[in-house]
């Protein structure tokens, strides 16, 4: 039996706990998943540095994935493009069942190998890709089909599986193993094994949009504002990079459509928002090389 299915024997009782005691076996119970995520550590910095040069090189971000797992994929790839302006068709999300899985159960849809390798040629997958395939179970056919079709392309493929020696893991080019064991409601893999794979999808893509020159010190720079919260966001954001006045921050801002590194280099270095673009393109996007003399 698969350890994410095997009956839990720490809460036996659990439909019998009071309230409080019951909401604390929960709580207490998602510490496993940080744990696991914590000791999959180095296999998780693996996969962020062979993904990395062929994302910089042009390719996407391709996650895959069924039920909750595939909901968590979908998750992590539509942040990107608020968080990081990423650009959306460089984020492709496939889940068994289409669309209409996000919100309902599609059954049987994580049942055909045929559909998920059908899904990676629809997408058009190649050898600059990155594909993070996901499976609680380490054995869902959609996402085993998946993984084949994308090793056939030559994508980087990185398997995400919550037992241990799974086949997900054990045929993808990066396995990594999230060992959260049994679910305090046996089966239910909703719960800290998807907070596991939720915790490993947050390290892994933030990772390597650190890597792409995303980020400034732990500031993120390249937020792209897309309504008021954001706009307020990319203000103190220059701000606290720069130390300008409220008034000068938004003055720049204003002058180079809202993009927050380039505001940033233009204060610091004290020239227009076209010489500052100039100095960030040149550095390939870092703004600390971009303020480094040697830039100019």
């Amino acid at each position: 039996m698969l350890k994410t299915e095997a009956p839990s024997d720490t809460h036996p009782d659990l439909d019998l706990y009071p309230t409080e005691q019951l909401v604390d076996a929960f709580i207490d119970d998602q510490a496993h998943a940080l744990n696991a995520v914590r000791w999959a550590g180095g296999r998780i910095a693996a996969a962020v540095e062979a993904a990395v040069p062929r994302i910089a090189a042009g390719g996407r971000l391709v996650y895959v994935g069924a039920g909750t797992s595939g909901r968590l994929g979908v998750l992590d790839s539509v942040e990107l493009y608020p968080t990081f302006s990423w650009p959306r068709d460089q984020a492709v999300a496939l889940i068994a069942g289409g669309t209409p899985a996000m919100f309902e159960a599609v059954e049987g849809a994580e049942d055909s190998a045929e559909q998920g390798a059908a899904d990676i040629a629809s997408a058009a997958v190649s050898p600059h890709d990155v594909v993070i395939l996901l499976a609680a179970s380490g054995t869902t056919p959609y996402v085993m089909g998946a993984l084949a079709a994308a090793r056939a392309a030559g994508a980087l493929t990185i398997g995400i599986a919550n037992n241990p020696a799974a086949p997900l893991t054990k045929e993808a080019e990066l396995g990594i193993t999230l060992n959260t064991g049994s679910e305090i409601i046996s089966g239910s893999t909703r719960l800290k094994a998807g907070t596991s794979q939720k915790i490993a999808l947050n390290t892994l893509s933030s990772a390597i949009m650190v890597r792409l020159n995303k980020v400034y010190k732990n500031l993120m720079v390249d937020v792209h504002p897309t309504n008021a919260k954001l706009h307020r966001r990319a203000l103190s954001l220059t701000m606290r990079a720069t130390g300008a006045d409220e008034a000068t921050a938004l003055r720049t801002l204003q002058a180079c459509d809202h993009r927050v590194k380039v505001a940033i280099v233009a204060i610091l270095k004290g020239v227009d928002v076209d010489q500052a673009q100039a100095r960030l393109g040149a550095a390939r996007g870092s703004v600390r090389t971009a303020l480094a003399d040697r830039a100019g």
